[in-house]
């Protein structure tokens, strides 16, 4: 390696809102106010860029073309341009509506300041850009503070705050992984917020690059440089934007802007959907994936879709062959699906991003040029992937969809899967761990080569799920899952955290990681309720894994079945509990579809660590346990066997409502909350409004409402559409204001239509109030109810 550092910067041709500077060696860095608040940094090692097309940085409609966007394309960008002002001989200083940016030219590097000249970041003195002049590597340092915490890099181990930490950005298949420590996982994702809570300030890092690299957040120390952070990647281009909040959820909604919001899938996946290995890897798969449904009926479980595992694949020597059947174990594929279908129940079929080199469509795809290429022949490059069972592998080859493999794909999916009528994609084991990084990509007409981007062949192949699924139902909402990803996978796809163990340790550190994912503009995951690897869970276990699962967007069940599937049923004494907990999810839908809605628009994360609402509060900095689901219900899944008790910090210095008891709890102070077996401890805010679909009428709407104790007003606006098509985009939806205003002496509630693109199924909501709230209320009828809190029944005007 030989170590290189920008420095002695001279000034290049600049416009209004670009500076450039050149290097000693022919280096070229490039300085852009994109926004007010977002500012873009390029370094360029040779002295132009070695990829000069971006797939994740967003259009102005949203989303990439296939083929990239250009890098130098500004287009959907407001350019504010940058002013500037006094410095002394050898600094430049420039500012923008929110940022002051001071450039020392003779070591290159740059501290960033807010508007009132606060510094919040400041690159490595005399290390900043540096590179690998004897190979690829480009590297970016910045100094550390103390008092500063780190969030966000997608999926990640171990706890929310990764101060101090060292993570690889790579994706690989972490079958079993350690959900506390294992690094690498499945996703790439080179972003992360930066909090300075002294300041009040957090801002965002977003590396455009693709190749495999490095954060490390100061597990690497040196007594020479003092503290600092850096980021490395192996190849391409160090092309870095730094996004100002000033909070942090300013900076997440800023990045879903940038890199494309999310997509809004249909309201049935909020549901319950079922899953296991176990069925289609038996020889009667077909039978048992029938009596899946059967089950469902006799226990009283509701489902809205199945996931058919890739043992529905399998030929004689049980080798995986991505759109093919199984005849033995499924004879009748039509029958299948329409036997779900009749059930109400949808499907979503496996499929995986590579032939074996066995599969009877191999010769076919190579003879399209539909493979990645080997580095020097032309033919598909051959590596080995998993083709069996545990730990099996044969050779392979995978698809290229950059070139060939796009449409290739799409029409397979067409014909093997959608004929059937099959509903959702399940794009599974795409982390494309092509083992040569002189691997070749079509790229659209201009190749480009593995070390630069194996993540992008994960997110087109979601684009060409997702395109399959848009043009064979054109209104509808397409349901796509996946496994890998990274930046922009999320205006496609859903995904979860692969597939983890059966332990209490994975359900506890679970949790940050999905928070970490919904920083991270991935605002719709979950995890497998349950464990997938290892044996099936115990029934406390069990139980906490579906209370945890039950706040998250993704409620899913799934497992290896190692001779017994993970099912909602498989412990009969403890079903009954069971049946109650799927139930409240149910009714948690109408909250839950408003907060993804929200995500869709805005980014803004459904479910949220306390951090997020309250920067202010220390305690919740490095809280990683406890999780918010939107604004009003704060969550505090049981994570210990034998528990039946949990301490739970009430961040703010607000009021706290005890969900069932209506007890009410101050602020900024830790209690004891009981947990029995049946219940997962939650916690309103008060002002709280979360609405709920009706016990009896699930078209029906109950509004639990938490008035503040003392005085005070809250309001949540009510999303409502149906469900499935893309009218949203035309407008079709309707908005109901919900209001609370409390005062010492009474109560007063409303509802309110704001917005009529969608006829309400209702006409009339019913408020709920907590126990023991006995001021008079105003604006609707009180009703009396079995569970014995006070009703209201409000008209929706």
């Amino acid at each position: 390696m030989r170590f290189t550092t920008f420095v002695q910067a001279a000034a290049a041709d600049s416009a209004p809102h670009t500076l450039a500077f050149t290097g000693v060696r022919g280096e070229y860095v490039t300085i852009t106010a994109l926004e007010p608040d977002i500012v873009r940094v390029c370094h360029w090692p040779e002295g132009r860029p070695r990829l000069n097309r971006t797939w994740l940085v967003a259009g102005a409609d949203g989303d990439v073309p296939r083929e990239g966007r250009r890098r130098d394309d500004l287009s959907p960008f407001a350019l504010p341009g940058w002013q500037p002002d006094d410095a002394p001989p050898g600094v430049l200083r420039r500012r923008t509506g929110s940022l002051q940016l001071e450039i020392t030219l003779d070591s290159f590097a740059l501290r960033w300041s807010d508007a009132d000249g606060r510094s919040f970041a400041a690159d490595l003195a005399g290390r900043a850009y540096a590179y690998d002049r004897a190979g690829r590597a480009v590297m970016h340092y910045l100094e550390r503070r103390l008092d500063e915490h780190y969030y966000g890099f997608g999926e990640s181990a171990g706890p929310l705050d990764k101060y101090g930490r060292r993570l690889r950005l790579a994706a690989v298949d972490a079958l079993g992984y350690d959900a506390a420590r294992t690094d690498p996982l499945y996703k790439h994702w080179p972003f992360y917020i930066t909090s300075v809570p002294e300041l009040q300030i957090a801002y965002g890092l977003f590396y455009d690059n693709l190749a495999e690299g490095v954060f490390d957040l100061g597990q690497e120390i040196n007594g020479i440089l003092g503290r600092y952070r850096y980021y490395r990647a192996e190849d391409g281009d160090l092309d870095y934007y730094l996004i100002f909040g000033p909070s942090i959820a300013d900076v997440v909604e800023k990045f879903a802007r940038l890199t494309g919001r999310p997509a809004l899938p249909p309201r049935w996946t909020l549901g319950y959907l079922g899953s296991t290995m176990l069925y289609t890897e038996l020889p009667d798969a077909q039978a048992q994936l029938d009596g899946f449904i059967e089950k469902c009926r006799a226990h009283d479980i509701p489902c809205d879709l199945f996931h058919l595992s890739s043992g529905y694949t399998t030929d004689a020597e049980g080798r995986r062959n991505v759109f093919t059947w199984n005849r033995d174990k499924i004879p009748d594929p039509q029958a299948l699906v329409d036997g779900f279908h009749r059930a109400g129940i949808r499907l979503s079929a496996n499929i995986k991003p590579y032939l074996l080199a066995t599969h009877p469509r191999y010769d076919e795809a190579a003879a399209l040029g539909a493979f990645v290429r080997d580095a020097e022949q032309d033919a598909p490059l051959v590596h080995q992937s998993w083709s069996a069972g545990l730990n099996q592998s044969a050779a392979a080859s995978y698809l290229d969809f950059t070139g060939a493999g796009f449409d290739w794909w799409k029409k397979r999916i067409n014909e093997t899967l959608l004929a059937y009528g099959i509903d959702g994609l399940w794009n599974d084991n795409n982390e494309f761990e092509i083992p040569d990084d002189e691997a070749r990509f079509d790229g659209a007409g201009e190749p480009l080569r593995a070390g630069l981007g194996r993540p992008l062949q994960t997110l087109l192949m979601a684009r060409a799920s997702y395109e399959a699924l848009r043009e064979a139902r054109p209104d509808e909402r397409p349901y796509l899952i996946s496994r890998s990803g990274c930046p922009g996978l999320q205006r496609y796809a859903q995904t979860w955290s692969g597939d983890n163990t059966t332990a209490w340790q994975t359900l506890r550190y679970n949790l940050p990681m999905g928070l970490s994912l919904s920083l991270s503009g991935m605002p719709n995951t979950g995890h497998d309720v349950g464990g997938f690897f290892g044996t099936p869970p115990d029934r406390e276990l069990f139980v906490r894994w579906i209370q945890c699962g039950l706040v998250h967007p993704r409620f899913t069940i799934h497992s290896v079945g190692f001779g017994m599937a993970t099912e909602p049923w498989m412990y009969p004494d403890i079903l009954p509990l069971v049946r109650d907990l799927f139930r409240f999810r149910y009714r948690l839908i109408p909250y839950l579809y408003t907060l993804l809605f929200r995500a869709a628009q805005t980014g803004a994360p459904v479910i949220r660590p306390t951090v997020y609402h309250f920067p202010d509060d220390p305690r919740t900095h490095t809280e990683s346990f406890d999780l918010l689901l939107g604004p009003g219900l704060l969550a505090a899944p049981v994570l210990e066997a034998g528990a039946r008790r949990r301490s739970v910090y009430l961040p703010g210095n607000d009021f706290w409502c005890d969900f069932y008891t209506g007890a009410w709890h101050a602020g900024g102070q830790t209690i004891e909350a009981d947990a029995p077996l049946e219940r997962l401890p939650l916690f309103a805010p008060a002002g709280a409004l979360i609405p709920l679909a009706g016990e009896a009428d699930p078209d029906r709407r109950a509004v639990y409402v938490f008035p503040h104790p003392g005085a005070g007003q809250g309001s949540f606006m009510l999303v409502e559409d149906d469900g499935v098509s893309l009218g949203y985009r035309r407008g079709q939806y309707a908005e109901v204001l919900l209001q609370a205003l409390a005062e010492p002496e009474r109560i007063t509630l409303s509802a309110r239509r704001t917005r009529d693109g969608y006829t309400l199924p209702y006409v009339e909501v019913e408020f709920v109030l907590p126990p023991g709230e006995n001021r008079p209320v105003e604006g609707g009828a009180e009703t009396k109810r079995p569970d014995g809190r006070r009703g209201v029944v409000v008209a929706v005007v």
